[in-house]
């Protein structure tokens, strides 16, 4: 006979305990720990040391390869961060915000993958609210199956029945089993469905996309095991009042980590963004201060983005600092690299920095940009938009050597500016093998002279 106890399960990291705790003694989080009822079955010794017998290692040359070639989604964007499409029985978690786009980028792969049946299951919309979303989206899939269901083993016998092509659910905290008696969304829950699902997916080679939660303090909501099950985390964030949208891998066992997509939100969907430096540079500010252009590079991208400042006496005894889309951290300390190497006194100002476009980014090499914007807006001085900049900036004021430098100057190019300001730490490049003019310098004090004491 089943037995049926209650324990206390922690919904942020899933540990266990037979009595409520306030403090969670794993993860240190309050007020976390659930009720939950478990119901455990008696298991033969038989059956135990007959799925031991049955198990038998093989070397690498006896396992068989299978089906592992990837296959394009139709989404370029979307493959790129994958590493180059899906995988046959691979399980990717897709999470984000509320209202960021999860569920029309899951609509919109299903819509475009061409060649393959669909199933997507929503367990938020019914069928009626899909069909509504999918009309301002001007992709048809005729192979695109949808289902509204929550329950894990209707779905499991809809995976047997159809054997799809890709496999959409929306999302995995509304699905529940009949194995376990708390709600769905509770740990034990999420982490059952989310075995089950992955089961039957590497039995069947159907890859898989579950659209996940997130926590207000934005990781994805659930045990951290589920994190740990599936093979690609990919979070899709963005400001929602901006139109660009940044899809990255957290996770990736079929490609890298360091790859990044660009999508811009608009009233027919999420339009894939393949030359991001167009849209995140404005020629407008010609002749007005407070904004320089940097060579950024996300994953192996090189695009360019416009870094503003605006630099202004306080109004209140404490000084402002304000970053976004820049660690405020690092701007307070080239703030200091400026006091200290450069000479240029900013402790009673008010600085404020922001990048273009709503986007964040993490590249050291935009240090020499946010300087330069720093102190264009302090002079009230324009910085030239044929200039671009990329260098790492140390506390001694060194400008460091930053990575892929040549795929910065070729994009700089490519946009037609004149002149890029590059680390002179940065050796082995041709330089006679570009049209751009490029001007290496060793410290701060060499670009700002180049910038602000020249014609140009």
């Amino acid at each position: 006979m089943p037995k049926a106890k209650t324990i206390y399960v922690c919904q942020s990291c899933g540990a266990t305990s037979p009595k409520w705790i306030g403090h969670c003694p794993s993860c240190g989080e309050w007020n976390t720990y659930v009720e939950e009822i478990e119901i455990s079955s008696p298991k033969s010794k038989r059956s135990v040391s007959n799925s031991m017998i049955l198990e038998k290692p093989l070397t690498l040359q006896e396992i068989p390869l299978g089906k592992t070639d990837r296959f394009s989604t139709g989404n370029s964007e979307f493959d790129r961060v994958l590493g180059g499409g899906l995988v046959p029985g691979s399980i990717v978690l897709l999470g984000g915000e509320p209202g960021i786009g999860k569920s029309t980028l899951a609509l919109q792969v299903a819509l475009t993958l061409k060649g393959k049946s669909v199933l997507y299951i929503s367990g938020e919309e019914s069928l009626e609210q899909i069909k509504l979303r999918s009309t301002r989206l001007s992709d048809e899939n005729g192979q695109c199956l949808f289902l509204s269901e929550t329950l894990l083993e209707n779905i499991l016998a809809q995976i047997d029945r159809i054997n799809p092509g890709l496999l959409v659910i929306d999302s995995i905290q509304t699905v529940n089993t009949e194995m376990i008696e708390s709600g769905a969304g509770s740990v034990s829950q999420i982490r059952e469905c989310t075995a089950g699902i992955m089961k039957k997916a590497k039995a069947m080679s159907v890859p898989v996309i579950l659209i996940g939660h997130i926590t207000k303090e934005g990781s994805i909501a659930g045990p951290k095991v589920l994190e740990h099950v599936v093979d690609t985390v990919l979070q899709f964030e963005g400001d929602r009042n901006f139109m660009y949208r940044i899809l990255r891998a957290s996770k990736n066992r079929f490609g890298s980590t360091s790859e990044m997509g660009i999508f811009e939100m608009r009233h027919d969907g999420l339009r894939q963004v393949s030359n991001p430096s167009e849209l995140l540079i404005n020629s407008e500010h010609q002749g007005l201060s407070g904004a320089s252009i940097a060579a950024a590079i996300e994953g192996v991208r090189p695009f360019l983005i416009e870094v503003q400042a605006l630099v202004s006496s306080a109004a209140y005894g404490n000084p402002q600092r304000s970053a976004t889309g820049f660690d405020l951290r690092r701007l307070n300390m080239l703030l200091a690299v400026l006091e200290k190497r450069a000479g240029f006194k900013l402790v009673t100002k008010d600085v404020f920095l922001n990048i273009a476009g709503g986007i964040k980014v993490t590249d050291p090499a935009i240090d020499l940009a946010v300087i330069c914007s720093v102190l264009s807006s302090n002079f009230d001085k324009a910085v030239s938009m044929n200039f671009c900049l990329a260098g790492e900036v140390g506390l001694t004021g060194e400008v460091r050597p930053v990575s892929r430098l040549e795929q910065r100057i070729g994009e700089a190019e490519k946009l037609g500016f004149s002149k890029i300001i590059v680390p002179a730490a940065n050796k082995g490049i041709d330089l006679k093998k570009y049209n751009i003019g490029i001007a290496r310098v060793k410290n701060v004090n060499e670009a700002l002279r180049i910038l602000f004491k020249n014609d140009n």
